[in-house]
């Protein structure tokens, strides 16, 4: 027999008669809908941080928050789900102002069994309608953006744990050189989990260790010398988001500390402020060896581990050589257009020497140096004299010559004689023995 199948949509009943929840949870749960109660909005909220929820079936009358100041809060916790109100005969116009807040629809008391069901159905399907839809426009937008250029072997396998990764609530860590598009991996993470809060990024390398903190966390006005003001810090600004923390390595063990309560209780303290609800995912880079800093005593263990459940290692170009005409392709299109200029190409010998340079500054210092070579040059195509002297320079080890995809195969053995000669000094004898040809096969072929 076939395994049942776990119910698909989410409801949450609210009412502070115990006798309502308990018929509604049966009642909802005969027609094979996961049900969660509780009894006052506090709970409520608790339940939508904790759990997904497609509907919220809530009661406008209660002790404490009542039903409109829910559905007000509802719009901050848990925005994508449905709301419809239960009201008592007579107070209509109470539901109209709930419908005003946003609420999909009302029932009235005394609830009937087909009535609540149909309602209810009907706000899953909206709310799966409108999630739909934002996947549709979230496709289409990385689909016109396409940040990430390349199809080598070590990129796919980067992009195949990005797109496994995303849809969780993982924490991940990326690890890579400086210059390898780790924040792009983040944003990739980030555009393809389906959240509905922004990408708020943190370079921590870039910061002053005394204003870490502050800038994590935020602070309160006068918590300390100088702070004139309220502070929001990036950790509240990615509510519902994800937050990328690069360079986490140059965190201080002092904010480790409490970066590391986020993580593990979902909450946090301002500077000189109450304890605050954390809802964000978290993404961080590092070029640091993290596991010798915990070794040396410079990272936390525990917040190493907390980090590193999902570790994606963004490829140096070094490794990733087929992708290098497609960036250098992709970089003459954006700044091209950039600086008003006609869309240049490159020549093939250029190309070959950007082939077999080591790019230690990896896919950075690429895009620089496509960038200058457009603002600097005068001519339509790309050349060996528009680039960097220690590119040209660069030399070939034996085995290094490389060409790309659609070379013709009398350009290759052209180049292949010449790079020969070159390391033979112009001995064509000697030339011809390495290459297993006679000397005559060189006169003709360079001719």
């Amino acid at each position: 027999m076939p395994e049942p199948q776990e119910p698909t949509t989410t409801v949450l009943v609210v009412d502070d008669e115990p006798s309502n929840l308990e018929s509604l949870e049966r009642i909802f749960g005969k027609e094979g809908l996961r049900v969660l109660t509780a009894r006052t909005g506090r709970q409520a909220l608790d339940h939508c941080r904790a759990h997904r929820v497609d509907v919220v079936l809530t009661d406008l009358m209660m002790p404490g928050m009542n039903g409109i100041e829910l559905i007000k809060a509802l719009a901050t916790v848990a925005p994508d789900a449905e709301v419809v109100v239960m009201t008592a005969y007579g107070t209509i116009e109470t539901a109209v102002e709930a419908m005003r807040e946003g609420a999909y629809d009302f029932v009235e008391k005394p609830l009937k069994r087909m009535q609540i069901v149909k309602t209810v159905r009907k706000a899953a399907e909206r709310h799966a309608l409108v999630a739909e839809n934002k996947t549709l426009k979230q496709e289409l937008s990385a689909l016109k953006s396409k940040p990430i250029v390349g199809s080598s072997q070590a990129l796919r396998r980067a992009l195949e744990t990005v797109n496994q990764a995303a849809p969780s609530t993982a924490n991940v860590l990326i690890l890579g050189e400086s210059g390898t598009g780790k924040e792009l991996l983040a944003r990739a993470i980030h555009e393809r989990s389906g959240r509905d809060g922004p990408f708020v990024g943190v370079n921590l390398a870039a910061l002053p260790e005394t204003i870490v903190e502050s800038e994590l966390f935020g602070h309160e006005k006068g918590s300390f010398t100088g702070a004139s003001a309220r502070r929001i810090g990036r950790i509240a600004q990615a509510d519902g988001g994800t937050l990328f923390l690069d360079e986490i390595g140059e965190l201080a063990p002092s904010v480790q500390v409490k970066l590391l309560r986020v993580l593990q209780e979902g909450e946090y303290e301002p500077i000189g402020g109450r304890t605050e609800q954390a809802t964000f995912r978290l993404v961080a880079a590092t070029n640091r060896d993290l596991e010798q800093a915990v070794e040396e005593g410079s990272f936390r263990e525990d917040l190493y581990y907390r980090l590193n459940v999902i570790a994606i290692t963004s490829p140096r170009l070094a490794d990733r050589r087929d992708d290098i005409p497609l960036l250098v392709d992709h970089f003459l299109d954006r700044y091209c257009r950039k600086n008003g200029k006609a869309r240049m190409t490159v020549e093939r010998d250029a190309l070959d020497q950007l082939m077999s340079y080591h790019w230690p500054g990896n896919v950075r210092e690429l895009e620089n140096v496509v960038e200058r070579a457009v603002v600097l040059g005068k001519e339509a195509t790309l050349g060996l004299a528009d680039l960097p002297g220690k590119i040209t320079s660069a030399e070939r080890r034996a085995g290094d010559l490389s060409f790309s995809i659609g070379t013709p195969l009398s350009e290759i053995e052209r180049r292949v004689i010449r790079a020969t000669l070159d390391h033979t000094d112009g001995d064509k004898q000697l030339a011809a023995q390495l290459l297993g040809i006679s000397a005559r096969t060189i006169y003709r072929k360079l001719d």
